[in-house]
């Protein structure tokens, strides 16, 4: 061998390996349209040379995915890539347990095409912790309209018009709420009711601010009045039953509404139901406004060279256009970029936009409680234990109003 094939061989020996991006992925996306728009995101990044390794866990909410990643991150294996979203975010960050994703950040300049309200989710103390994917509206209400033609009733506008149509669809045999019986169902349904009932402002104070005045309020009462009558017009199998599995009893007409957000679009397009003909998505009763739910992605530190190139990867692709295009129209939900084109988003879809933008000029967007958005974990928990105890009791609601003042006092 000669001296300069020699020094070249050992150079290439030295030369280090180029990382070859991979991620092992924690996510709760497993219901029918959840899984198609979490295997978009798959095929993206496998396409572009990355190894996906999939860790879901089943569970509407998340709260079981938030259980396994607790246990993983104290035995000190924590997954590289992790759906989270709200306050969790700025949590696991203070802990210094995230990498920043500030690079990526600044070469897809995020800081033009996020709106401030979600912008200010993702990031901490001036530097990006996790990468949006959608923004899902939580207050809607989705109609089987052939069900409600043949009882003879209207879309609700108010609540008052929601229960007298409820009572008339349950004398005829038909379930007037399709509901599944979980704490986060049942939390995600008080939260629509309180900005119903309440507005905006009311909201914020209630479920943002935890206002004592606003949680121990006649309105507060009056929206505990409206889950009771709620609970009069779910059917005898709701308890425990996934979100998913209630949208079936929508689909098939045994039921004539579900008040769900918008992933509830995603399950149904993904039966083959079309928007409009099939089901019609409304605005939940009541008083205007925009409960804002978003979720996204957290990059867990790593000192392994292929999971940081892949974490890399991973943040580029979700914001890109193409991905924010399939994985919404997917999902169900709207791109978190706002400068998506809206060609390929259907009319729910469409309003959403709308609305948000509408919401935002007049300050009528709130952050989700139930869906982990507004509240710290151990607040959000007060608010489930007392609103699901109410829900699935004869308690009253001055009780109810009792109890939740004292429990969201003691979690905070």
């Amino acid at each position: 061998m000669t001296a300069l094939a020699t020094i070249m061989a050992g150079a290439l020996m030295a030369a280090p390996a180029k990382a070859e991006p991979a991620v092992e992925v924690l996510h709760y996306w497993t219901s029918g349209g959840e899984s198609k728009a979490a295997g978009a995101l798959r095929q993206d990044f496998e396409a572009a040379g990355g190894k996906w390794i999939d860790a879901p866990v089943a569970g509407g909410g998340g709260d079981a995915a938030s259980t396994v990643l607790r246990s993983r991150v104290l035995a000190g294996d924590p997954p590289n890539a992790v759906q989270l979203k709200g306050p969790n975010i700025k949590d696991w960050a203070a802990q210094g347990k995230l990498a920043t994703l500030d690079e990526v950040a600044k070469a897809e300049n995020w800081d033009a095409i996020l709106p401030p309200q979600i912008r200010d989710v993702v990031t901490y103390k001036g530097h990006y912790y996790a990468v949006p994917v959608n923004i899902h509206r939580v207050n809607w209400m989705w109609v089987n309209p052939k069900v409600m033609e043949k009882a003879g009733v209207a879309i609700p506008k108010t609540w008052d018009e929601f229960n007298t149509a409820a009572d008339k669809l349950k004398a005829a045999g038909i379930i007037p709420l399709a509901h599944g019986g979980q704490p986060w169902q049942e939390g995600a349904l008080f939260e629509d009711v309180t900005l119903g009932l309440g507005g905006p402002d009311f909201y914020r104070k209630a479920l943002v601010e935890l206002d004592a005045k606003a949680l121990t309020s006649d309105t507060m009462v009056k929206v505990f009045d409206q889950m009771r009558k709620l609970r009069g017009y779910v059917d005898d199998g709701f308890p425990g039953r996934e979100w998913n599995l209630a949208a079936g009893l929508l689909m098939n007409g045994q039921a004539a509404m579900q008040i769900m957000g918008d992933w509830e679009k995603g399950e149904l397009t993904a039966a083959g139901k079309v928007p409009g003909k099939d089901f019609v998505c409304a605005h939940v009763p009541g008083q205007f406004g925009y409960i804002v739910n978003s979720d996204s992605f957290v990059m867990f530190s790593s000192a392994n060279a292929d999971r940081a190139a892949g974490q890399k990867l991973l943040a580029k692709l979700i914001l890109g256009k193409k991905f924010q295009e399939t994985f919404n129209v997917l999902k169900g939900s709207i791109p978190a970029r706002q400068d998506m084109a809206r060609d390929s988003f259907d009319e729910c879809a469409v309003k959403s936009m709308d609305d948000l933008k509408t919401a935002i000029d007049t300050n009528s967007a709130v952050p989700s409680m139930a869906h982990e958005m507004a509240v710290p974990g151990a607040v959000r928990g007060a608010f489930l234990d007392v609103v699901t105890a109410h829900f699935n009791s004869t308690m009253t609601s001055q009780e109810a109003v009792k109890r939740l003042a004292e429990a969201v006092d003691l979690a905070k």
